[in-house]
């Protein structure tokens, strides 16, 4: 593992714009997800065993994650200027992802069904020491308060996403707008006239057109990667240090966990 890039700001930039296509990035980005989810459970293990420890220890590694969110979607951004198609149809996911996808990547609002079923499992296993008013500093631990504020979190985040969904319906329906039906039928008149090839006039109508649609489709998406960004942050920002961990741990192992069986049930499929 010693020849991994060092997981600082500036070798995280550096090692992002020397990968040949995103997929390559993602693979090694998967790599780096893997060492930080260790490092997340160690820390949340050490803060059981010492419950002395300071909350700040934990910002730093918990700026380090966040950081690492930051770069994946700076690179994404940067590769949907190249081929925004594929991040629509990833080649690095599997099709159980794929099934559950929202414009190119995981429902804003799935963060909060997250932050829930874990807050849930957390609250039932330490159930005996939050009767005895203990203070778990976990999960199960969120506070009166803490739900107010991810209620109208959670609240804001579902209509802003519902704008860009709306948004995404109606730039979808801009293929069959009245650009489109002019330039199909302008090829395949070309085509009973002049054969399988379409002339030079026709071809950068076609440039011309399906540039729009892509550049269309790219704003959409950056509109949706900038929520999902917005959302693990704006989450965290309600939780306390040793309540992030878990959250991260929690996010972390769900991405990680449903790509390994994606995979494993690929391999299933093509055996």
């Amino acid at each position: 593992m010693s020849d991994l890039p060092s997981s600082s700001p500036a070798s995280l930039r550096s090692t992002s714009s020397s990968h040949n296509s995103f997929h390559d990035f993602f693979e090694w980005w998967l790599v780096e997800q893997k060492q930080e989810l260790d490092e997340l459970i160690s820390a949340s293990k050490q803060k059981l065993n010492n419950k002395n420890n300071n909350h700040d220890s934990l910002q730093p590694l918990i700026n380090r994650v966040l950081e690492h969110y930051e770069q994946y979607y700076s690179a994404k951004s940067k590769w949907a200027k190249h081929d925004v198609l594929a991040m629509f149809s990833p080649s690095w996911t599997s099709p159980l992802e794929d099934a559950f996808l929202w414009i190119g990547g995981w429902r804003p609002s799935m963060a909060f069904h997250l932050l829930y079923s874990k807050s849930g499992l957390q609250l039932e296993a330490q159930l005996h020491d939050v009767i005895r008013g203990l203070c778990t500093g976990d999960l199960g631990d969120l506070s009166p308060n803490q739900l107010v504020q991810v209620d109208e979190f959670q609240r804001r985040i579902i209509r802003e996403e519902k704008n860009i969904t709306e948004n995404m319906a109606k730039h979808q329906a801009t293929v069959a707008d009245t650009s489109m039906v002019e330039l199909t039928h302008a090829i395949s008149k070309t085509r009973r006239d002049e054969g399988s090839s379409i002339g030079n006039e026709v071809q950068e109508r076609v440039e011309s057109t399906l540039k729009t649609k892509l550049e269309g489709l790219e704003k959409v998406l950056q509109k949706a990667d900038d929520l999902r960004l917005r959302t693990l942050k704006g989450i965290i920002d309600i939780l306390t240090p040793d309540q992030t961990v878990h959250f991260l741990i929690a996010a972390a192992e769900l991405h990680l966990r449903l790509h390994e069986l994606g995979k494993k049930m690929d391999t299933k499929v093509i055996n």
